[in-house]
């Protein structure tokens, strides 16, 4: 449907204004719905691993590295985009500015990943090192 009415729409900013905003929606509430689902399968040990207590540091490493990446996703980078996308009116040196934290962000959450997955299938599997 997005891209449909970006077809429609018959500008330039077709993509930003119509597909953008929606791919961008379903990273976030993704983003959240694995944070969410991660905490529910801890379960009662959520507590000890987000303490990184004795046997559970793999595993609460790894939470820790998600909380950090769903931040970066609804604190730094989707504020940050809506600048970019024009969906919040901001000046050039503010659009510059956003285009900067949200790449930096991006790229940490990039960086952070195989690290999260590894710590947290230490959990049952062990570290590969």
């Amino acid at each position: 449907p997005a891209l449909k009415a970006a077809a429609a729409d018959n500008t330039a900013a077709g993509i930003t204004k119509h597909v953008a905003p929606r791919a961008l929606l379903y990273f976030r509430w993704a983003a959240l719905a694995t944070w969410l689902t991660g905490a529910t399968l801890l379960g009662n040990q959520f507590v000890n691993a987000f303490t990184l207590s004795k046997g559970m540091a793999g595993i609460g490493i790894g939470a820790w590295l998600g909380t950090i990446m769903l931040f970066n996703v609804w604190v730094l980078i989707w504020p940050n985009q809506k600048k970019i996308l024009g969906i919040v009116a901001a000046t050039d040196a503010e659009k510059a500015q956003a285009r900067k934290v949200a790449t930096l962000a991006s790229r940490t959450n990039f960086a952070l990943s195989i690290p999260m997955l590894l710590c947290m299938g230490s959990a049952t599997h062990g570290l590969p090192f």
